[in-house]
């Protein structure tokens, strides 16, 4: 598993909201899936548990 990028996470996931009109939801999954995550909600997961163990998985 590779290592979020936060930062083109949340400029993809803009991009994609307001120029694609995809909602808010739907642009978090395309960015998530753009970083090899099945939707936002894995994507979101792997941050926490990463900061709670402060371990790659």
């Amino acid at each position: 598993m590779i290592i979020p990028d936060i930062e083109a996470f949340e400029e993809r996931a803009a991009i994609a909201e307001y120029d694609g009109g995809l909602s808010r939801s739907a642009a978090e999954d395309l960015a998530a899936r753009q970083q090899g995550f099945r939707n936002r909600d894995q994507y979101w997961q792997w941050l926490a548990d990463y900061v709670v163990t402060r371990k790659l998985p």
